[in-house]
């Protein structure tokens, strides 16, 4: 039997910072997202020899043990080895797992499109599907938060575990003790047409610690700086504005709120932009760009642009031109899935 599952990565286009603690604990957050058709895959294949082996190429990542009731959490796949852990401690009644595992993902960790916590829905999933685990959307998405962040210990919010398990485009609202509601938005097919066909992704050919980032963000919050807690809040309420702006259809409301909710995110934090993203944003405005903004916490990773459509062939020629890398992407509605193959068989290589 061969076990398969996907998560879709998503495109933060509002409030991203609001929802990650002290912040969302003491303010409440919010933020507007998106899910696109670039995806955290998992591939599961029991087997009969007591031994776990985990393998990520696009990593170049290879890990290969005794199947133990417990694995050592390192340096080397801990997300791999955290997640087996709590499987097997929580849902399997303490017994080891005897299995093969493929994971990879469309854009690499430090993108900026959620990458390590969609993958952790993605492997949750696959295991779901093998186990016949009874977990719903908010259940899949709380497990992952508290493997990645509590766990684990790594800094981040709640936005990308729920984005992936439930897909769509969503309005999120974060409070304390972990609460999250996830609106799914009820949006025209021509307000989604239009924003879809007028998107242009670039990698800017930087990926980054988000950490570090998020760890100053949660320092000022705590700390109460003025300055970046003042743009938090700007953040915050423009995420709210530009829910109501893609719900009625008002497109230049919409890209206004792109505009001011990146000029009020760098004020959040000194490590969000860089003279290249900042070069890289004026020449995307100069030749064609309406609205645009670094995907999630900054630093690097994809900037979004929205053009006219009309345009968009020859912004495509000068982002091309600039150097990076540019992407078309599609919504998608659908979160986080799995299904099995029967008795298909899959060869795994070792990448030493």
């Amino acid at each position: 039997m061969i076990i398969r599952s996907r998560a879709p990565l998503r495109l933060g286009f509002g409030g991203g910072g609001t929802d990650v603690s002290p912040y969302s604990d003491e303010y409440g957050g919010c933020t507007l997202s998106a899910t696109i058709n670039m995806y955290a895959y998992c591939t599961i294949e029991p087997t009969e020899d007591h031994t776990v082996e985990f393998l990520a190429p696009d990593l170049k990542k290879h890990y290969r043990s005794e199947a133990l009731k417990e694995l050592p959490v390192d340096n080397e796949l801990p997300l791999h080895k955290e997640i087996y852990n709590e499987i097997v401690r929580n849902y399997n009644h303490g017994k080891p797992l005897s299995f093969r595992m493929i994971t990879f993902s469309d854009a690499l960790p430090g993108s900026g499109l959620g990458t390590s916590s969609t993958m952790v829905v993605a492997i949750l999933h696959a295991f779901m599907e093998w186990l016949h685990l009874p977990l719903g959307d908010y259940d899949l998405a709380r497990l992952a938060y508290h493997i990645e962040r509590e766990t684990l210990g790594l800094k981040g919010g709640r936005q990308d575990q729920y984005s992936a398990a439930f897909g769509g485009i969503n309005f999120m609202e974060y409070y304390n003790d972990n609460k999250v509601i996830v609106n799914p938005l009820r949006i025209k097919p021509w307000v989604k047409n239009e924003l879809e066909d007028s998107l242009v992704l670039f990698f800017t050919g930087q990926s980054r610690d988000s950490s570090i980032i998020i760890e100053e963000q949660m320092k000022n919050a705590r700390e109460k700086v003025p300055e970046a807690l003042g743009a938090m809040h700007r953040t915050k309420q423009i995420a709210m504005e530009m829910k109501e702006k893609i719900l009625t259809g008002d497109i230049d409301g919409f890209m206004d709120c792109i505009k001011r909710g990146w000029e009020s995110k760098k004020k959040a934090s000194s490590v969000i932009t860089n003279e290249n993203l900042e070069s890289i944003y004026r020449f995307a405005m100069e030749h064609g760009a309406r609205a645009g903004k670094v995907s999630g916490a900054g630093g690097g990773g994809f900037f979004m642009f929205f053009v006219d459509i009309p345009q968009r062939p020859d912004f495509i020629r000068h982002m091309e031109s600039y150097g990076g890398k540019v992407i078309l992407p599609k919504f998608v509605e659908k979160g986080s899935e799995s299904w099995s193959l029967g008795n298909s068989k899959f060869q795994i290589t070792n990448t030493k």
